[in-house]
């Protein structure tokens, strides 16, 4: 149940630094952490420091739905990793991403999730991050 894990890579057409920092930045934040294409953009708050927190409130229809989270580590350019909290995550559920720099102007991102409710919370997540990932090559590919 709660060993369920997932990893996402996905290669990202910007510096490392503008893909690790984008994840840290509320404005950039929004426009991309967006697991379902045609979503608003959710409102984001960070506290972009080891400790710190960060409150991502996503619409979906009628409904607002909060994900929030501590930064566990942060080591930039290189990882990230937060916990995550939301209606569908269970108590431990942590994200860790590894960026990797390609060339000047691309990066990999390995998202790794774990800790889900069960397989159905997980294969959902997987989607969602996926959708999130391109999103974020979308915002910085400009």
């Amino acid at each position: 149940m709660t060993d369920l894990m997932l990893s996402v890579t996905k290669i990202i057409h910007a510096p490392i630094e503008r893909v690790f920092d984008a994840w840290l930045n509320p404005e950039t934040l929004s426009q991309f952490i967006l697991p379902m294409p045609g979503m608003p953009q959710p409102q984001t708050k960070t506290d972009a420091c080891e400790g710190g927190n960060f409150t991502i409130i996503m619409q979906v229809g009628d409904e607002k739905i909060p994900h929030t989270g501590k930064y566990l580590e942060i080591s930039r350019p290189n990882k990230l990793v937060f916990t995550w909290v939301s209606p569908f995550s269970t108590d431990g559920s942590t994200v860790t991403l590894k960026f990797g720099k390609l060339k000047e102007n691309e990066t990999t991102v390995e998202l790794i999730h774990v800790k889900f409710i069960d397989e159905e919370s997980r294969s959902n997540h997987e989607g969602g991050w996926g959708n999130i990932l391109d999103k974020l090559n979308d915002v910085l590919d400009k």
